[in-house]
């Protein structure tokens, strides 16, 4: 029988993606694009994605497909099962998926919604072979007032570091090139087992081969605990000089309303430490519209990305997730939060084109980790910076040599030197 997956959401998620296909592929099912039973892996973080999900599932629905529902969706909204009754659901535990597929082959209906398990020894097909991607840990240690993925995900739960080092060296064994170190916080990585994330990447960068590590989102109050562990341990020549540090806002009296647990000074500490040691390339998040946020509070917003000036922005508007504390605040207007990301994404345009222009005419080694569906490939510097090359011979996987040329405000596009 032929299964598809079709992922939305994060790295957990597709991840989580992989290890199904591995899952399913042990036990005698293809993996294909065109399966007879489909698998949808669904992420509930953000309105728009969850209504987009909602409405594939209705379309699967009136085409009489067989489908398993997997992820947070379910995970956080156990009534989305009345909703599609001929559906089968699972949670964020990929170990079910092959019980809920068996029994949708035999023609039953299969509901089991429950707690994530280890996945660090899961079987997996990889969406990318050069790209391998390692859930450090599930749930998170957090407790913001917009937030519905704690409720999906729960409280963290760290993976043993000597499993993780293992499938690292399991993936290099296999030709992967890149990896990258995800779960919902990666700051909080260790914390119920009295380590932490600097100690795992100074294990990690250990290993032999030759490889890069991205590491994925880290909030700024775990990184402020042992910051200076951790600027030592991205001074490996393995680890990529990129940091997802996300600040949410400007304003400390949305941040207190947010419940983030850091202040606006700490956050610019951990930034400006970071790019003290290496000119670090700093990824981060803001929320436009939070039902709190006064125009002057929003303004800081403007005012902090005009300072720090990120690399790398995600801007999304408020929206209200059902069972979270801010759902039940009086909003703003949506044309509102509408006008305050359009204004967000308009001042990122200025200074990310600024930041990438420092890179024009930088030539060095990089990693094609990325071919796109243009038939070009995305090339990684040492920095994580995005650098779009043709190429007329397949590069991808491997280190080449570019020089870039030109640069727009999320990327630089260059050419083999």
């Amino acid at each position: 029988m032929k299964v598809s997956i079709e992922t939305y959401g994060c790295a957990t998620n597709q991840a989580d993606g992989e290890h199904m296909a591995g899952l399913l592929s042990e036990h005698g099912f293809e993996v294909d694009g065109e399966g007879d039973v489909v698998i949808v892996n669904t992420c509930t973080v953000k309105s728009p994605t969850e209504n987009k999900i909602r409405k594939r599932l209705r379309g699967l629905s009136s085409e009489g497909r067989r489908v398993v529902v997997s992820g947070c969706l379910p995970a956080a909204d156990q009534s989305v099962v009345d909703d599609y009754p001929d559906f089968s659901f699972i949670g964020v535990n990929s170990g079910d998926v092959v019980a809920a597929v068996e029994a949708v082959e035999n023609g039953f209906r299969y509901v089991k919604i429950s707690a994530a398990g280890d996945k660090i020894c899961l079987p997996k097909v990889r969406a990318n072979p050069y790209v391998e991607i390692i859930q450090l840990s599930e749930g998170c240690l957090g407790s913001c007032t917009y937030c519905i993925t704690r409720k999906a995900r729960g409280v963290l739960v760290s993976y043993p570091a000597d499993k993780i080092v293992g499938r690292v060296r399991e993936a290099v064994l296999e030709g992967v090139k890149e990896v990258w170190l995800t779960s919902q916080d990666n700051g909080a990585y260790g914390l119920d087992l009295a380590t932490n994330l600097a100690k795992l990447l100074d294990k990690v960068v250990g290993v032999s081969g030759d490889f890069k590590v991205r590491v994925g989102m880290a909030n700024p109050n775990h990184v402020l605990a042992n910051l200076d562990e951790l600027v030592n341990a991205f001074k490996d020549d393995k680890v990529y000089k990129f940091l997802h540090v996300p600040v949410q806002s400007g304003s400390d009296k949305i941040l207190s309303d947010m419940d983030r647990k850091y202040s606006i000074t700490e956050y610019n500490y951990v930034v400006e430490a970071f790019r003290g040691a290496y000119d670090t390339t700093i990824s981060t998040d803001v929320i436009a519209g939070y039902p709190t946020e006064s125009e002057e509070d929003f303004q800081e917003t403007v005012k902090l990305i005009r300072k720090v000036k990120p690399d790398v922005l995600n801007v999304s508007r408020f929206w209200p997730r059902p069972g979270t504390k801010a759902a039940g605040l009086s909003g703003l207007p949506g044309r509102e939060t509408k006008r305050r990301s359009r204004i967000l994404n308009e001042v990122f345009k200025e200074v990310g084109l600024k930041q990438n222009m420092k890179w024009v005419g930088w030539e060095g080694e990089a990693l094609a980790s990325q071919k796109n569906p243009d038939g070009t490939y995305t090339v990684r510097n040492s920095h994580y910076r995005p650098i779009v090359i043709e190429s007329a011979k397949n590069v991808l996987g491997k280190n080449i040599q570019v020089k870039v040329e030109k640069a727009t405000y999320f990327d630089l596009r260059g050419i083999i030197a």
